[in-house]
């Protein structure tokens, strides 16, 4: 369901990074369809597979027998880390963060810290402190680990959280951790979306804003 003139109550925001705050898709494809290519798999589905999942994951599932998935792993990691081109925010990511106060959102990511870091900057945006990334995480996606971690990094229950996310996988994590879900349609198509079970979803970023009161805080949706 589109989520319109409605609001919600909160004591902390996680947002995933790639697809939710900014949109990496032009290097991700150049990265993983070069690899699809170099280990005789297709692209497509490469990269439908890949999202919101640690490299390393996404080698280990769909590698052929043989490969050395160290090897393979380490190169995507830096082919991607090296390709910041075409980053950019996610329209309204930089006005919604700049409205919640700076110890009360956070970053779940499914890239490790360095790339994280590479990436917000790209696309202009700020760097909370409160970061997650995979190789923080025993768990990567679609388990709850990095939700729970972080909405108890900012002193908060996991089901005070409202989690952003636009993979099948980030998702699958929020909603594990108990968090109200809002998507965002970069990735997933909304009838994909509704079948995934979040709140509701939205196209972008515009129009939201957060108000905070002795400690309360509501997230508007324009």
């Amino acid at each position: 369901m589109l989520l319109t003139q409605v609001e919600f109550r909160a004591s902390c925001f996680l947002f995933d990074m790639d697809g939710t705050l900014l949109n990496s898709h032009a290097p991700v494809i150049r990265a993983y369809t070069d690899w699809a290519l170099r280990r005789g798999l297709d692209p497509e589905m490469v990269l439908r597979e890949c999202q919101g999942r640690r490299v390393i994951d996404t080698v280990r599932a769909l590698a052929p027998p043989g490969t050395d998935i160290e090897a393979d792993t380490a190169a995507l990691k830096q082919i991607e880390l090296d390709d910041v081109e075409g980053i950019v925010e996610i329209p309204g990511a930089r006005d919604l963060l700049a409205s919640i106060p700076e110890d009360r959102w956070a970053v779940v990511t499914s890239a490790e810290r360095p790339l994280a870091l590479r990436r917000l900057e790209a696309a202009g945006l700020p760097v909370p402190k409160v970061l997650f990334s995979s190789d923080e995480i025993v768990r990567g996606k679609p388990a709850p680990d990095g939700f729970i971690t972080a909405s108890s990094a900012l002193g908060a229950a996991p089901g005070q959280a409202i989690v952003f996310e636009d993979s099948a996988a980030g998702i699958a994590s929020g909603l594990a951790a108990g968090s109200l879900v809002i998507a965002i349609t970069s990735t997933l198509s909304a009838a994909q979306i509704d079948a995934l079970g979040p709140r509701g979803y939205l196209h972008d970023l515009r129009g939201l804003h957060v108000s905070h009161d002795n400690g309360e805080m509501r997230l508007r949706v324009a």
